[in-house]
């Protein structure tokens, strides 16, 4: 049994037109909904055994506010180029890459990718996830590079709207 966690990065800022896609830093939003998003994620579902996060810096600053959270240094995180502009292909690559003594991954990306990612893995009640949502699937393989689309399970799925109407 494998266990994923995907989380779609926080709300991004464009009040710097100058700067590229890849650089756009978190807004006061982003920023407030990713610390309320990791501790819900902390207690709801747990720590998980790697972090692995796009290099982009809506991304990593996102995986780095759940990291604090969950007392896992930044320096565990592994960051993955490939995740930016993924395409659901190439995220199923990485995952049947993962090593099988890592049995809960957390990944940190973009759309459309890790909603298109989890939808494939499991059936989903989203077309696209929001900002800072986090969905959580049980996979039935033993091993990583089994996993397949479908037969996932969605055990969770939360996003701050949710938590800030609560």
């Amino acid at each position: 049994m494998r266990h994923l966690t995907i989380v779609r990065h926080a709300k991004s800022s464009w009040d710097s037109p100058d700067l590229s896609d890849f650089e756009r830093p978190l807004n006061e939003r982003g920023r407030r909904d990713a610390a309320r998003m990791a501790m819900w994620t902390r207690r709801a579902i747990g720590v998980p055994d790697r972090i692995v996060t796009s290099p982009a810096l809506r991304a990593i600053t996102t995986a780095r506010v759940f990291a604090d959270a969950m007392g896992i240094a930044h320096d565990h995180l592994l960051i993955q180029a490939r995740i930016y502009e993924a395409s659901l292909s190439t995220l199923l690559r990485l995952l049947r890459g993962f090593d099988d003594e890592t049995p809960h991954i957390m990944l940190f990306g973009h759309n459309p990718g890790l909603s298109e990612l989890a939808g494939a893995l499991a059936h989903c009640p989203f077309d696209g996830l929001p900002t800072c949502a986090v969905v959580h699937l049980e996979l039935p393989d033993k091993r990583w590079e089994d996993v397949a689309e479908g037969g996932g399970e969605l055990l969770r799925y939360q996003f701050p709207k949710e938590l800030r109407d609560a």
